[in-house]
């Protein structure tokens, strides 16, 4: 049985292309990606796409389920790694092989989760990045790290920052972090996924909990709130006005103006909060680094 398995991860290996490896990642860290969010980020067109994806099905590297609609009818197909492709992906990275029902645990998990679209709307902004450097010469998603990469004690903490920070119980809980690059300037950022479903002051106790986080650290990265509407963005702004100055860097963009206006999250869609000026492109939104010595992978 081992030999039989070996076979068919050297003969999946031989067969993806690079493009297929990257895909292969992504759902390995972030879990589930739908046919146009796949399509839009790594794919000249919806055909050549839908053609791939049939093909790795095939493979055994990738599945997919369509969930349904509670009016009527069903969704996209949304693809998950298949068994063989998490094997392919551990065996690259170098971590232990899984066990044998680790891609089907993880297709039961993600099809019955409740906050499957929180989920779908944090990898969206992530895809949008890599949506926009497909077709922007000189820009570069160059890092994206799912939520659970911060959920370990310390998970913040760096050398020469205050060694209090892994005991402070309102640690922040980012839905992901990235690194974009535009226009020869890298500019590292935590994201908060909001879709409108909690209380204002919910926002505003995480922003304090970042603030806490930057007075404990060496380093302000930009927390970015993406909001579901300009309205709740105002809102947003006029309640974190009521704490303060801030120490943490907060920027905000809205669903509805960046759709209005054609744009993606890396072009100028940024509200800097307590910044008067127009808004700003991902790029060029302020950070302090003490270190400054961001790298491509984790």
């Amino acid at each position: 049985m081992a030999v039989r398995d070996d076979h068919r991860l050297l003969a999946a290996q031989a067969a993806l292309t690079g493009r297929d490896l990257r895909l292969l990642g992504w759902l390995y860290d972030h879990g589930v990606l739908t046919t146009e969010q796949i399509a839009a980020a790594l794919f000249s067109s919806l055909d050549i796409c839908q053609r791939r994806l049939l093909k790795l099905v095939r493979l055994g590297v990738l599945a997919r389920f369509r969930p349904q609609r509670w009016e009527g009818g069903s969704y996209p197909y949304h693809y998950v790694l298949d068994q063989l492709g998490v094997d392919v992906v551990a065996a690259q990275r170098g971590d232990e092989l899984p066990r044998r029902d680790q891609a089907r645990k993880r297709r039961h998990h993600l099809t019955s989760r409740a906050n499957l679209p929180h989920l779908l709307g944090t990898n969206q902004f992530f895809i949008d990045l890599a949506a926009h450097q497909r077709t922007h010469p000189g820009s570069a998603l160059l890092r994206w790290w799912p939520a659970v990469a911060f959920h370990a004690k310390g998970a913040f903490y760096r050398n020469g920052d205050n060694p209090n920070i892994m005991l402070i119980k309102a640690v922040p809980r980012p839905d992901g972090h990235g690194i974009w690059a535009e226009d020869g300037r890298q500019v590292p950022f935590l994201l908060e996924l909001d879709l409108g479903t909690e209380p204002l002051g919910v926002l505003a106790d995480k922003v304090r909990g970042y603030d806490l986080l930057a007075s404990m650290t060496n380093w302000r990265w930009p927390v970015l709130f993406w909001l579901p509407s300009t309205r709740r963005e105002l809102n947003l702004h006029h309640t974190l006005a009521d704490l303060g100055e801030l120490r943490a860097v907060v920027a905000t963009a809205a669903a509805d103006h960046t759709a209005r206006t054609g744009q993606t999250p890396a072009q100028r869609v940024w509200w800097l909060h307590r910044h008067d000026g127009e808004r700003l492109p991902l790029a060029q939104l302020p950070y302090h680094d003490a270190d400054d010595d961001l790298e491509e992978e984790p």
